[in-house]
């Protein structure tokens, strides 16, 4: 779970462009002729994807389960009017409300680590769905975390931020540990640091679809990333597209 780490995420995640992810589902919901007029957003993060919906005029309640990131979210959007912030898991989130569409961006699906989990998760979406509603949601690519991220080590040095980032690979059980070392500058010129470890598990195409199937979804799709082309061997990002 964030936790330091929530109060410089946007400073790092600079090179990630939300309007184009924000685009790239609407492109979605064009394709598949959907148009929702509530969203659920689990794992909302700071609110960047969040922001580009919002000002499209969706109802949103959007739930993530670090209280530190919900409160910098409420801070970036709280001049709308259309969005609920929830402190809540995705794995077993209760709502009193059905949604045309749910989504989960930036590969927070992947960190849920026990395939039971994950399977009460699609399980849960389902039940939140009205019939017809649509399940919108990326991953890591197994490729992605076993030869690109796993056991390898990254260093940034920015202006007042620099990080050191481990990685580690179980094959046995197709999970990527990273071990985050942080050194903040603060007024006065001194660092704080602090280290965070987070866990993403590897899932590859068929393990994703079986386990949809097994929470009765019945129309499946997959794409490489902010495309409608078939996944490649070595596509890192991968999209799915869940029907109720």
């Amino acid at each position: 779970m964030y936790g330091e780490f929530a109060y410089i995420y946007d400073d790092l995640m600079t090179d990630v462009d939300y309007k184009a992810w924000y685009l790239y589902i609407e492109s979605i919901f064009n394709r598949f002729h959907h148009k929702p007029k509530n969203i659920l957003e689990l794992a909302c993060g700071t609110g960047n994807l969040t922001y580009y919906l919002a000002n499209a005029r969706y109802d949103l309640t959007c739930i993530d389960i670090s209280p530190d990131m919900l409160s910098i979210a409420y801070n970036k959007l709280t001049k709308f009017k259309n969005v609920k912030l929830l402190n809540q898991n995705m794995i077993n989130f209760t709502i009193n409300q059905r949604f045309d569409a749910i989504i989960s961006a930036c590969d927070s699906i992947n960190y849920i680590e026990d395939e039971m989990d994950l399977l009460n998760t699609f399980r849960n979406v389902k039940k939140h769905l009205k019939p017809g509603g649509m399940f919108i949601f990326d991953i890591n690519s197994y490729y992605k975390l076993r030869y690109i991220i796993g056991n390898n080590t990254f260093v940034e040095d920015r202006e007042y931020i620099f990080y050191t980032w481990q990685n580690y690979f179980d094959e046995k059980n197709s999970i990527a540990e990273f071990y985050l070392t942080f050194f903040v500058k603060k007024e006065g010129g001194k660092y704080i640091r602090f280290d965070e470890n987070h866990i993403e598990r590897a899932y590859r195409i068929e393990e994703i679809n079986y386990l949809l199937e097994k929470a009765s979804f019945d129309t499946i799709y997959c794409y490489d990333e902010f495309s409608f082309e078939k996944p490649r061997d070595r596509s890192e990002r991968i999209t799915f597209i869940a029907i109720a």
